[in-house]
């Protein structure tokens, strides 16, 4: 596991672009595995920067996202569908039908999990995967508690996610109490995994993370055993920890 320390937040996102940038230009048709949330926007932003400066070429890129509110439309503008469009793809020249986001509408929660790992397996897999890090450790929706080996699947969103979210809706009773998410199983496959984490809330978890034990209580811990790990985080959020 390799732990770059950043400044700030923009350091942080400059980082990881660099490491996913990498990733493109050498293997320009790879497969990236995106996250949503406020952790990757900066990242995404120094993307589109260097992409528009003629540095990047997203058009052999495949991109699948971990996860989907159950019950939100494409369209919907708190669908995760929405946020890669309009933090990523709407700005590079990336094939929209080589992005995979699992699908929201589908009601059949098997058929729909099926269907997504049936798409993960058709890319061979995942060169790629960037994550950030939930206030209890989650990766994806795999909220504490998740078996490690389950492969795409359902969740029930806890009282603590629903809580952090709910700021995106209008009310609390918008906020989708389901979700599809690729599971720890799906992440752990992927060849290379970037993990971002920003700010001092996270600096708790972060710690506990990389050196606590490896449990499903924090899912994320479950990183450890991956061979080719890279945290990208800010000052604050590695303040817990000696470096």
């Amino acid at each position: 596991m390799v732990i770059y320390k950043a400044k700030d937040y923009q350091d942080m996102s400059r980082k990881a672009a660099n490491i996913i940038s990498a990733q493109i230009i050498m293997k320009p048709n790879c497969v990236l595995g995106l996250a949503t949330g406020s952790s990757p926007v900066g990242t995404y932003k120094q993307l589109i920067e260097w992409y528009k400066k003629g540095d990047l070429d997203f058009s052999q890129v495949t991109s699948v996202n971990l996860d989907e509110y159950k019950g939100l439309s494409p369209e919907n503008d708190q669908s995760y569908r929405y946020f890669m469009n309009t933090n990523l793809f709407d700005h590079v020249n990336i094939d929209k039908t080589r992005t995979f986001v699992p699908d929201g509408l589908e009601a059949d929660s098997a058929k729909a999990c099926n269907d997504y790992n049936a798409v993960i397996r058709k890319q061979g897999g995942v060169d790629l995967q960037l994550l950030g890090l939930g206030h209890n450790g989650h990766i994806g929706f795999n909220e504490p508690g998740a078996a490690f080996e389950k492969e795409t699947h359902c969740v029930d969103l806890t009282e603590s996610t629903i809580e952090a979210n709910k700021r995106f809706f209008e009310s609390e009773d918008d906020v989708p109490r389901q979700a599809y998410t690729m599971g720890i199983k799906n992440i752990m496959q992927a060849k290379k995994i970037l993990v971002v984490v920003s700010g001092e809330d996270k600096a708790d978890i972060l710690k506990e993370v990389l050196y606590g034990p490896i449990t499903p209580k924090v899912p994320a811990s479950i990183l450890q055993l991956h061979n080719d790990v890279t945290i990208v985080a800010d000052e604050a959020a590695l303040s817990k920890i000696d470096m």
